[in-house]
């Protein structure tokens, strides 16, 4: 794998860890997700669009990809919303991020994208550790959220293979910024609609800290960013299942430093396979 690759999987996996461990101290009805999109809008989104609109090679396909992202994006926010209100983050969250399989699937079917052995055996390992963590947040009303959680699954898949096709028309890190903020508006105005509907309200009844907004509005596009940019060496299912190294590392710092220990041995073992998956597809990329 090219040092650059790496380098932006591995940033973009310290800023989803470091985002996520904030928004987990946020309160519940804060909506911490609504707060940090508007927070990217607002502290990228200026350059990002401005580098879209400038620097983008535009023509009838890439709009059209920019609008799958977009609705998609959309659609996997609304989703996780939906689910999370059914069944907590440790089933939701794992579930939703066992998109490799199905994204490398969705890549040999329509663009002809081989995986080889290495790869798809790493891919299967990743899923298979997420499944087994998402087993440790079982409860009673898990049958109402599973739906959801596979849509914003099937989401995820859309957008990872638009995203990649994108690359082709966006050479500049700045323009893949303003690509997201698209997506990440689309899914704000969403989840302003679904809070109107639910609540009454445009906005959350309560602000999230000051430091977790600017910290989430920053990291949210610029890791997400960086995962697109991977995608311009690597196959799309490949980085997705390299960024999950992120719930690995986020599940270890739980344990050991927050010393959340529900179904510990469970989520250890989880995160090994996890690993694993991630060593098979470093062999893959060494062996290629």
């Amino acid at each position: 794998m090219p040092n650059e690759v790496s380098l932006a999987i591995g940033a973009s996996v310290l800023m989803h860890v470091a985002w996520n461990l904030m928004a987990r101290h946020q309160p519940r009805e804060a909506e911490p997700l609504w707060w940090v999109l508007l927070a990217h809008a607002v502290l990228l989104g200026p350059w990002g669009l401005y580098s879209l609109v400038t620097e983008v090679r535009w023509d009838a396909r890439f709009v059209a990809l920019l609008a799958t992202s977009a609705t998609a994006n959309a659609v996997y926010f609304h989703g996780l919303g939906r689910a999370y209100g059914h069944a907590p983050v440790a089933l939701v969250y794992p579930l939703v991020r066992s998109s490799p399989l199905l994204i490398g699937f969705w890549s040999w079917l329509l663009f002809a994208e081989v995986l080889g052995p290495f790869a798809w055996l790493g891919v299967a390992l990743n899923v298979g550790g997420l499944l087994l963590m998402a087993t440790t947040g079982r409860g009673n009303a898990e049958g109402r959220a599973m739906p959801w959680a596979m849509l914003a699954m099937l989401a995820t898949s859309v957008y990872s293979l638009s995203d990649k096709a994108a690359t082709a028309y966006v050479a500049s890190f700045g323009g893949l910024v303003g690509y997201i903020t698209v997506g990440y508006l689309a899914s704000w105005a969403m989840m302003s609609v679904r809070l109107r509907r639910t609540t009454g309200r445009w906005t959350p009844r309560v602000p999230i800290r000051a430091r977790a907004l600017v910290a989430g509005g920053l990291f949210i596009g610029l890791a997400y960013a960086l995962v697109i940019h991977a995608m311009r060496f690597l196959p799309a299912a490949e980085v997705v299942a390299y960024t999950n190294a992120g719930i690995a590392l986020a599940t270890l710092v739980s344990i050991v430093v927050y010393r959340e220990r529900t179904h510990w041995r469970l989520r250890l073992v989880g995160t090994v396979l996890i690993c694993g998956g991630l060593l098979s597809l470093g062999l893959g990329r060494s062996g290629a």
